[in-house]
């Protein structure tokens, strides 16, 4: 598979063909476990049973990624969750992207790999190596938001330091993998939400702030349900 995207450092822009032919999502990656047990509960109250173990690893179809402006999902009960992406070419040459694993709530009840497989992974078309920001990792901001019937809500905020880092990830991942860390995509897996709530709404948008070198990523896309045939 091949994404077409731009890759941002600190000299240029330019564009950036990634070629992969592995994509794998993370969950409960926090750093700080009360953190990650607020969010398995979080699941647990919307009949979501979590782990035996954490962090985990699931394997995603490679051709769901995209960074399209609209996506369409099957019903109405989905949402996104803001994570850091690494697209790994191998493990000297990384790229940090910024993504949202938009997930099939319904089907996650039941069926948690195969929710990874029904609504499509997005990720920002601009993307860093990860060289740039790998001293002041920590420190990087991720917030996401939806617009709803409500308006525009903030649904997550928090630094980078809560989650695993990208060392600690791609380690992680290498003991799950048969074969090096090469040509792989990784969705870091998401923090909590302010709420408790999933984000559930027309539109999801994202930002990761890299206030030291003054820059940021974004995603933002609608969210269209298959709402157009009538049910008898």
């Amino acid at each position: 598979m091949e994404i077409y995207l731009e890759l941002e450092n600190q000299s240029e822009t330019r564009p950036l063909t990634f070629r992969f032919d592995r994509m794998v999502n993370a969950g409960y990656v926090g750093k700080n476990q009360e953190e990650v047990q607020r969010h398995i509960q979080e699941l647990a109250a919307k009949g979501i049973s979590g782990p035996k173990s954490t962090p985990v690893l699931f394997p995603v179809i490679c051709n769901t990624l995209t960074t399209d402006g609209v996506i369409e999902v099957y019903g109405d009960k989905t949402s996104g969750e803001v994570e850091y992406v690494l697209l790994v070419k191998d493990e000297n040459e990384v790229y940090v992207g910024l993504g949202s694993d938009h997930t099939d709530r319904h089907l996650e009840e039941t069926d948690i790999p195969r929710a990874k497989q029904i609504c499509p992974n997005i990720m920002s078309r601009r993307v860093w190596p990860l060289k740039e920001v790998s001293a002041h990792w920590d420190d990087l901001l991720m917030t996401s938001r939806i617009v709803n019937g409500a308006g525009e809500t903030t649904c997550q905020e928090g630094r980078l330091g809560l989650l695993l880092n990208p060392e600690e990830l791609m380690a992680f991942v290498k003991t799950k993998l048969s074969g090096p860390l090469k040509d792989l995509v990784i969705f870091s897996g998401t923090m909590g939400t302010l709420t408790g709530e999933f984000a559930i709404g027309q539109r999801f948008s994202a930002s990761l702030i890299d206030e030291k070198l003054n820059r940021r990523l974004d995603i933002a896309y609608g969210v269209r349900p298959l709402d157009y045939l009538t049910v008898e």
